[in-house]
């Protein structure tokens, strides 16, 4: 049964590439023709592959379904939060998850530094965003006319002289933080607060959640900080792992 279950499994990735007959499906198989028809009717009777015209073979409509599906359903908070916590232990400053919903970049966890001076933010607060190092990572995702969009709507308040002062700054900056896979603000909304930022990606690789460290430079300067990045980074890009299935858990032996 596990052996008919594989090939029936290896059949999508085939089907992944184009349509193919059932000769090819046969072959990549390697198996008779008559045992790779069964398996495609099996799939195709679960909507799963769908037979063609030409009697070739695709994948099927229920599969993007249910792939849908899938993905409406993950929680990158529930996935996020024991790693956050970890981060947390290790550190000992403030972490943040955060995403960006309509034109706003929102913390949706947060887990408190273990020093009596800390950073105040709230869960469900929006960040400021045209220097929070979370929503450079977000906005950086966008496609080149979304990030022009949003640059030209945005207000760019001098919350200290290390703040953005313009949309031709923002735009600059966020092609850094695109190009070298994380962010920072040093000192950009409040003068002693700095901040690093990895950002979480999904199955297709675009970043669907920002994750960072902060911290109050009477505790750790900025260079200090900085120095964290490869864990914050190591931290991401395990939740990444996760939440798109490239990390499957294992099961028990």
């Amino acid at each position: 049964m596990s052996q008919t279950v594989d090939r029936a499994l290896s059949i999508l990735p085939l089907l992944a590439e184009g349509p193919a007959d059932l000769g090819r499906v046969a072959d990549r198989l390697g198996v008779h023709k008559s045992t790779a028809l069964r398996l495609l009717r099996t799939l195709h009777q679960h909507g799963l592959v769908h037979r063609q015209s030409d009697q070739r073979y695709r994948l099927g409509a229920r599969l993007f379904a249910l792939a849908q599906e899938a993905m409406e359903s993950l929680d990158v908070r529930e996935i996020a939060h024991p790693h956050l916590l970890t981060l947390g232990e290790q550190c000992g400053h403030t972490v943040h998850l955060a995403v960006h919903e309509d034109d706003e970049v929102l913390y949706i966890d947060k887990v408190d530094s273990r020093y009596p001076v800390r950073m105040y933010s709230r869960i469900g607060k929006p960040v400021a965003i045209t220097v929070a190092a979370v929503a450079k990572l977000l906005l950086a995702d966008l496609t080149e006319a979304e990030r022009c969009a949003i640059a030209q709507r945005l207000d760019y308040p001098m919350y200290t002289a290390r703040s953005t002062p313009n949309a031709a700054a923002f735009l600059k900056e966020l092609a850094t933080v695109r190009e070298q896979g994380w962010a920072a603000d040093l000192g950009g909304h409040e003068e002693s607060i700095n901040c690093v930022a990895a950002p979480i990606r999904g199955a297709d690789g675009r970043v669907v959640a920002a994750m960072s460290v902060s911290a109050p430079n009477v505790v750790v300067t900025a260079d200090e900080l900085l120095a964290l990045l490869p864990l914050v980074r190591r931290t991401a890009d395990a939740i990444s792992d996760e939440f798109s299935g490239r990390n499957p858990v294992k099961d028990p032996v």
